[in-house]
């Protein structure tokens, strides 16, 4: 799980999926557990939740560029495509509104 962003730029809605991401980390109890791993450029966490396990990411690059800090985890996590999911600001959708979708683009 990825949460997108700009990462020094906190309580901001462009960096709302880091922020979905530390709600996320307290609720699995894993807030103390974020760690920097260089190779992705991003905090990552490790948690367990309904027998899975959970590689939880903030990632530490501007948002245009997030995209280079997924494909490195991916690598270095051994993930497909299917296993990511990526939590974002969307400002066609109200605030506080939330989308599952599969696939996606720049817009």
């Amino acid at each position: 799980v990825a949460g997108l962003g700009n990462y020094g730029l906190r309580g901001t809605r462009h960096s709302v999926g880091m922020a979905v991401l530390d709600r996320l980390a307290r609720q699995l109890a894993v807030a103390e557990g974020w760690r920097a791993d260089r190779r992705c450029c991003a905090d990552v966490a490790m948690a367990a939740a309904h027998g899975l396990e959970l590689v939880l990411l903030k990632l530490r690059r501007f948002m245009n560029l997030n995209g280079l800090s997924v494909a490195s985890a991916a690598e270095i996590y051994n993930f497909r495509p299917e296993d990511i999911y990526l939590v974002h600001d969307d400002l066609d959708k109200a605030l506080g509104k939330v989308a599952i979708k599969l696939g996606g683009s720049a817009r």
